[in-house]
């Protein structure tokens, strides 16, 4: 079962599209996985009508319009996902992600946020937490990222897609 993992796309607060690299990831995947910072109800909306089954989670500075929890629980292929943007400084970030994650589902889960721009694939306290980046290059000096993966008997396999 395929994944695509993204998460701060800051359209159009940032920039001005989704790049089709990304777009072509997300229509390929099972499931897709948003960690927050959609930017835009419209960006919401353009990248679920591009998945057949689409997980999201609200970010710092998604607007109000933009109706989705804060923390996202899903089941994929005997796997537990725990997603939620992260929000707060740098200083910390794992240990909150974790305990979020731990509150949440257990220490079994896979904790996805977003947030510091930053990939990151770490277990933390026995719970492994991925960050895919910014799919977009919201920030100049920021690559655009994102994770694909599948999940095979309960297993979990990331890969780190970069843009041009």
């Amino acid at each position: 079962m395929r994944l695509a993992i993204l998460s701060d796309t800051h359209v159009p607060g940032r920039v001005d599209a989704i790049p089709m690299w990304v777009e072509d990831r997300v229509r390929a995947a099972d499931l897709v996985i948003h960690a927050g910072d959609f930017d835009s109800a419209e960006t919401l909306e353009h990248l679920r009508s591009l998945s057949s089954r689409f997980v999201g989670v609200c970010g710092n500075v998604d607007p109000p319009e933009i109706d989705l929890p804060f923390v996202e629980v899903v089941e994929f292929n005997g796997l537990t996902f725990v997603v939620t943007h992260g929000t707060g400084t740098r200083t910390g970030y794992l240990s909150r992600v974790a305990e979020v994650v731990r509150d949440a589902a257990g220490t079994g889960a896979v904790g996805i946020a977003g947030h510091i721009h930053e990939v990151l694939d770490e277990v933390v306290d026995g719970i492994r937490i991925l960050n895919p980046g910014t799919a977009t290059a919201a920030n100049p000096s920021d690559d655009a990222t994102m994770m694909v993966g599948s999940v095979v008997d309960g297993s979990l396999s990331v890969e780190v897609v970069r843009g041009g």
